[in-house]
């Protein structure tokens, strides 16, 4: 992994840790979430569940008719508590981590989301709103979230 930035993100739903941490490695599921805006929508997504396997995923702005995709390698996997997997975005040349830990706890499972690697502030800024709507859509999609 190159650079300094990491990314820390922290959600709570209204679900247990195996439903969450499937919804992360559901193809069909991730599908209907995994969208850094709301208004886009995620035109492929695959999985290979096992260390060394491979996750990628493609999102697509309708409105623009552009896709961003990445995907990366798992490098941990602890159903139902943690994935780890590299990271590279299509159009970057800086491989990065994601790090996902699932803790429940009655019957709230909290997510924490860490992105490392990431090459200056700047990434981390943008990530983090990125991120921040992933996270989002999967409680809203999924019907989880808590409060407003």
């Amino acid at each position: 992994m190159t650079g300094t930035g990491t990314l820390h993100i922290e959600r709570t739903y209204r679900a247990s840790a195996e439903a969450v941490f499937d919804a992360w490695t559901s193809e069909e599921v991730m599908r209907r979430w995994w969208q850094a805006e709301r208004t886009w929508e995620t035109a492929s997504a695959e999985v290979d569940l096992r260390v060394g396997g491979a996750v990628r995923v493609v999102m697509r702005d309708p409105a623009k008719d552009e896709e961003y995709g990445g995907g990366g390698i798992y490098t941990e996997i602890e159903r139902p508590t943690r994935l780890a997997f590299t990271w590279l975005w299509d159009r970057e040349s800086r491989r990065t981590l994601i790090e996902i830990d699932f803790e429940e706890i009655d019957g709230e499972t909290t997510v924490r989301f860490t992105h490392s690697g990431l090459w200056d502030e700047e990434a981390v800024r943008s990530h983090r709103r990125g991120w921040g709507n992933v996270l989002d859509n999967l409680g809203q999609v999924m019907g989880w979230t808590i409060g407003s």
